[in-house]
């Protein structure tokens, strides 16, 4: 294999001769297809998040059964355990799952817990109460604490690339710093700087672990970050390296900024200057009115804990949302309100998951009051499938130049 380029095996499907992928004519939406050595993502796609090499609640059968086509873990959680995963087949094998996989790089969930902003699914607070592990960054790379034996550990570029070869996802990330919104400028660009030194590094890595593989090992694909926070300029000098360096594809990463305005601005910013050639992933982003913005401007892929957060949570996702409900609440309504006791009807009268053929809105508030967990198993395999019947209703819209009533359909009014 050659060590200036990733495999040929992840290419996206040209749909029209002007164009990498097939443009709507009414938007920068575009459809394309990453293949993949467990099989093929049609995109625009929705990656759901098995943190811990599982979806929370939801089987890999229930998955498949509600029209899933990739999951993502984290190479934070799962270092420990990554040459089991080796010696279990790796992550598609050891899980059941059997398609396509995606890893990050570890950097989010590392950075994270030095800034004090640890995502609920990480919950390191619960070994370590009172204060925040310590987080030391050099040039080599990250010395942290484990959340799980509370030992020091080290990641670096190199490292997070061979614990991801282990894991033996599809699709891989590089290594780098997740800067929140609140730092400076200053540290931003230094930050910047460093992440694309640890992705340069990152890339050789991959291309040596790559060379080394035996013939009927499967192959992986990198992703490059674009970091450079709220800033305009270093969003642009960010997309300049990872363009020119050989990455199969491309991921926004870092502070995105402080509200949805802000945070719509600099992607739109980024992605005015990131090659159209290659598949865009937007890290971490999942509401549907997010979706369909990103969508819009030519984003390919998103990830998000959102769906089965919510589930555990008894918000269940519905066409049009709660339209007595505020901000991100209007997408879900909420079954554990008493409006549901006794109510007949599924979650969705359209929905063709599991769920909302067998089981009522009333039945699920029964099980969240006695505290079920069936209820989250529920909800969550209604996500599931409504996230991917959203996308899947995209791809429609985007092929037949019809994606505002697409739009218009799943949001509502909002």
């Amino acid at each position: 294999m050659s060590s200036n380029a990733q495999p040929s095996l992840f290419t996206c499907t040209q749909q029209s001769p002007d164009s990498h992928f097939n443009s709507s004519t009414k938007s920068k939406a575009r459809l394309g297809c990453i293949r993949t050595p467990h099989g093929e993502i049609q995109t625009p796609a929705f990656i759901f998040c098995a943190t811990n090499g599982a979806i929370k609640a939801v089987t890999a059968e229930d998955m498949r059964v509600e029209r899933t086509q990739i999951i993502l873990s984290n190479t934070f959680h799962l270092m420990s355990f990554a040459s089991h995963i080796k010696k279990l087949g790796g992550l598609a094998h050891m899980s059941g799952w059997g398609g396509p996989t995606l890893t990050d790089s570890g950097g989010y969930q590392i950075f994270s817990m030095g800034y004090g902003s640890v995502a609920e699914e990480i919950k390191c607070n619960r070994k370590f109460p009172g204060k925040r592990p310590n987080v030391k960054i050099s040039e080599d790379g990250v010395v942290f604490k484990s959340c799980i034996s509370g030992e020091s550990l080290f990641l670096s570029p190199e490292r997070s690339i061979e614990i991801q070869e282990e894991i033996g996802a599809d699709l891989i990330v590089a290594f780098d710093e997740c800067t929140p919104y609140n730092v400076d400028r200053t540290y931003t660009e230094h930050s910047m700087r460093r992440s694309h030194r640890w992705e340069k590094r990152s890339l050789v890595r991959f291309n040596e672990l790559e060379a080394q593989k035996p013939e009927y090992a499967l192959p992986q694909a990198m992703y490059g970050i674009v970091q450079g926070g709220v800033y305009e300029d270093l969003r642009k000098e960010s997309c300049d390296f990872v363009n020119n360096e050989l990455f199969f594809g491309q991921a926004i990463g870092g502070s995105l900024g402080a509200s949805t305005e802000q945070m719509r601005e600099v992607i739109g910013i980024t992605m005015q200057q990131l090659r159209a050639d290659r598949p865009t992933h937007l890290l971490g982003i999942g509401r549907i009115s997010d979706i369909f913005d990103g969508v819009e401007i030519g984003i390919d892929t998103f990830d998000c804990v959102h769906p089965t957060r919510l589930a555990r949570h008894g918000g269940a996702l519905v066409k049009g949302g709660d339209p007595h409900a505020k901000g991100d609440a209007r997408e879900h309504i909420n079954l554990k309100n008493s409006v549901y006791v006794g109510d007949e009807h599924p979650i969705e009268q359209d929905c063709l998951c599991q769920t909302c053929q067998k089981y009522s809105r009333g039945y699920i508030h029964h099980l969240i009051k006695k505290r079920e967990i069936l209820a989250h198993l529920l909800i969550a395999r209604h996500n599931v499938r409504f996230m991917n019947d959203l996308m899947a209703d995209v791809r429609e819209g985007i092929a037949t130049a019809t994606l505002p009533q697409v739009k218009n359909k799943w949001l509502g009014s909002k």
